[in-house]
């Protein structure tokens, strides 16, 4: 038995290893084994969004003695939680108070404005860590592939949610809203959400944390119809039910369907995954069936219109002073999911004055000396685990691709947490030298003139949003450039 003083060793079969950890660090302390630095295991973050923070918080609860630091280009905290949740879902957004228990935890430091791969290595950053987890997300864009999608008129739909959303590297976008048809290419859940902003009566808007540019912009739009647009056909549509019935319900508008596109689709209901069956369902009720007395008088009154245009695939994309989304009419082939678009040799012009690709997010490379695949726009892992790199590991997007919602990212990082920690524990992940963890990063910084934003500095920036945004009635307002996001911080 322990005869140290440090712990109680009778506890749950979980916590005796740690626990003789401790008592291996004092007995440290005193002369008679291991270092104290030694038996503090460092690990680094990179990427202060809902990967990175899952990441963290399954590190310090599980393991009473290591020490996690989160790195983070921007000064502001929560990544897409922050800059990519529709700011009229804001339920979305309490999963910050989590975090923020996270960066306050007595292990845990958060350092904004420190840009890894440039303002400091990830090599730098290994020789200063036990372990590093890449948590950095997506921040390219997709891209079509055809003429055109590279002219006025036409807008990523990452760019136009960090527009209204007040991502900093966005502020400027100002797209012109002055037409009455918008196309937006895609069908997930990114796409209905930029087809509800647009379409959202202002009133309910200006009571989000939505920026007062963006406010202001979709206040003066002409904007009264939008298409959503996919090569794929309703079985195959990438929205959650939640996302559509909010489309559905959306006050002022009416969807707008083309019945070909359901044919043979009730039939197929009875073979359907639940899931799918039940977003299937929906769509056909609001797509083809008769509406209630009450729907009917509530869609006739209706000055906004949505609807989804299945089985085309974008061509070409003329934006002059008449914008034109022309649309290459496709078939599948296949079945079920396991579908694939040809074309017919029909095209079709659609008169818009906007056209938004929401085709999805992609990782870039960080630093030459991390593997990337560029096929697949992630870094090659193996549960986690960076291939051919040792105590270098992955979370969150970078690690899987830019899919499912924020439960997905929770659970995705907490396995390579718990890979991190099996490694810990097996010993194939060697914790035993004295590394200098977020002092040495410091220096380094110092050096270079980086001088880092941590948590209590965040606060004064939170606290600032609040206070402008109690003015005018928002949850926030938030600060649009980086400049006075510092000032702000280190006033």
């Amino acid at each position: 038995m322990c005869t140290c003083h440090c712990c109680i060793c009778i506890m749950s079969p979980s916590f005796i290893r740690y626990s003789l950890l401790k008592c291996i660090y004092f007995s440290g302390a005193r002369g008679l084994g291991t270092s104290p630095a030694a038996s503090c295991p460092k690990v680094c973050i990179v990427g202060g969004g809902p990967a990175g923070f899952y990441t963290a918080q399954h590190l310090v609860k599980t393991r009473p003695d290591v020490q996690v630091d989160i790195y983070e280009r921007l000064p502001v905290p929560f990544g897409l939680v922050r800059f990519g949740v529709a700011p009229d879902h804001p339920e979305v957004k309490n999963v910050m108070n989590t975090f923020t228990q996270t960066a306050q935890h007595a292990r845990c430091s958060f350092h904004g404005n420190v840009s890894v791969g440039k303002d400091v290595t990830v090599q730098e950053l290994q020789e200063a860590y036990h372990a590093v987890v890449l948590s950095y997300g997506a921040e390219g864009n997709r891209t079509l592939g055809v003429p055109g999608e590279d002219l006025a008129g036409v807008h990523s739909a990452k760019d136009f949610v960090g527009w209204y959303n007040g991502l900093p590297t966005n502020r400027d976008l100002r797209p012109d809203l002055r037409c009455e048809t918008a196309v937006i290419l895609g069908q997930g859940n990114v796409a209905l959400d930029v087809a509800r902003i647009l379409l959202s009566p202002v009133d309910i808007l200006k009571n989000t944390d939505i920026t007062q540019p963006a406010l202001d912009t979709l206040a003066e739009s002409s904007v009264r119809r939008v298409l959503i647009v996919g090569r794929r056909g309703p079985l195959q549509l990438a929205c959650t039910i939640k996302e559509l019935r909010e489309m559905v319900n959306l006050p002022g508008t009416r969807p707008e369907m083309e019945a070909s596109d359901f044919e043979c689709i009730a039939k197929m209901l009875k073979v359907l995954p639940r899931p799918r069956k039940r977003l299937t369902e929906l769509l056909l009720k609001v797509a083809v069936e008769t509406p209630e007395e009450t729907e009917l008088e509530r869609r006739n009154s209706a000055k906004r219109a949505w609807g989804f245009r299945f089985f085309r695939s974008p061509l070409f994309k003329a934006v002059t002073e008449d914008i034109k989304a022309k649309l290459a009419l496709v078939f599948q082939q296949g079945e079920g999911e396991d579908v694939w678009a040809v074309t017919t040799g029909e095209v079709e012009d659609v008169e818009c004055g906007l056209v938004i690709s929401s085709i999805g997010y992609k990782s870039l490379p960080i630093d030459p000396a991390v593997p990337f695949d560029p096929r697949k726009h992630i870094i090659p892992n193996t549960m986690g685990r960076v291939q051919k790199c040792a105590g270098l590991y992955c979370s969150g997007w970078v690690k899987r691709g830019p899919t499912g919602v924020i439960a997905t990212t929770m659970n995705d990082s907490f396995d390579t947490a718990r890979t991190l920690l099996h490694d810990m524990d097996e010993g194939t992940l060697d914790i035993s030298t004295v590394k200098p963890g977020s002092a040495g990063v410091t220096t380094i910084l110092e050096k270079r003139g980086v001088k880092p934003v941590l948590f209590s500095d965040w606060e004064k920036i939170d606290s600032e949003e609040s206070k402008r945004g109690e003015a005018r009635g928002k949850p926030r307002e938030k600060l649009l450039d980086v400049g006075e996001m510092l000032k702000v911080a280190w006033t």
